[in-house]
């Protein structure tokens, strides 16, 4: 009983830690985000200045080399953004089960 009551402890530490990581994570995202957006917004101005037509200019500037690497930051961040979200998840998920399991045998 004992041995249970420290892993649910345990998980219980770690679920902490990964709700501080989507903090952090998702801070990350947003910042990333708006860089990319910045960025993006920025060059299509500049591009459609210089008369690249209208209806390829989106496609043009997020194919540019520096705008490409932005937006793949960007979607790195939300990858390990979303990957907080499930660890939180499944430290919930194994918490239930452990706390399902500390009851029976309480009761058994």
């Amino acid at each position: 009983m004992q041995d249970l009551q420290k892993s649910l402890n345990s998980l219980f530490d770690l679920l902490h830690a990964a709700l501080t990581q989507i903090g952090k994570r998702g801070e990350e995202y947003a910042l990333a985000e708006a860089d990319y957006r910045t960025e993006l917004s920025k060059r299509m101005l500049e591009r459609k200045t210089e008369g690249i037509a209208a209806t390829i200019l989106s496609d043009v500037c997020r194919g540019e080399p520096d705008i490409a690497n932005l937006k793949f930051q960007r979607d790195c961040a939300e990858a390990k953004y979303k990957a907080a979200l499930e660890a939180v998840n499944v430290y919930k998920l194994k918490i239930k089960s452990l706390e399902a399991q500390i009851e029976r045998e309480w009761r058994g």
